[in-house]
């Protein structure tokens, strides 16, 4: 026997997950805002690959190959390799020998790639610095750690839809 939902009720939309949901809303709207001035800024270049993301990876980690830098982002291997072979054009990274891979190079900062690094995280710095006067360093760390949280599980979710549609094709149609 099936139930009948009342009219207008959603047992869904709970009021934390509409708090969820509008601070997902604003973090994208952010998102944007903050795109549009990466690209007059050089954070972000004109097709939106993430400069600054990009040359951080490498500043923090070491050399690593294209693969490796876009598994640790929600894109592909061939918008990073994109994005790295401009950057080498520019002369901030370089494709250097792989001792694990022979056919995969790793990406290194050059030197120039380093001080472009440097450059462009005093501007952060500078950017950020003027944002927020009003709001306690505290708020600033406990909501940065709420929406890392909120990413990690929206990682989870997007995996798990993938591995589900994934299943779902295939039962369909029998395979």
């Amino acid at each position: 026997m099936a139930v009948r939902q009342r009219k207008g009720a959603n047992p869904v939309a709970t009021s934390k997950g509409k708090a969820i949901a509008e601070l997902m809303l604003e973090v994208a709207q952010f998102f944007f805002r903050l795109r549009a001035v990466g690209q007059k800024t050089g954070f972000i270049n004109t097709w939106g690959g993430g400069t600054f993301g990009f040359m951080r990876s490498l500043a923090l980690i070491g050399p690593l190959t294209v693969p490796q830098i876009a598994q640790m982002r929600p894109t592909s291997r061939q918008r990073m390799q994109r994005l790295a072979d401009e950057l080498a054009a520019e002369g901030l990274v370089e494709f250097i020998d792989n001792p694990r891979h022979r056919r995969s190079k790793l990406v290194c900062l050059t030197r120039k790639g380093y001080a472009r690094y440097r450059e462009l995280t005093v501007r952060l710095l500078e950017m950020a610095s003027t944002m927020g006067a009003d709001l306690s360093e505290a708020d600033i760390h406990k909501v940065s750690e709420i929406v890392r949280r909120l990413s990690d599980e929206a990682k989870d979710a997007g995996r798990a839809a993938t591995a589900t549609v994934g299943v779902g094709a295939n039962s369909r149609h029998g395979r």
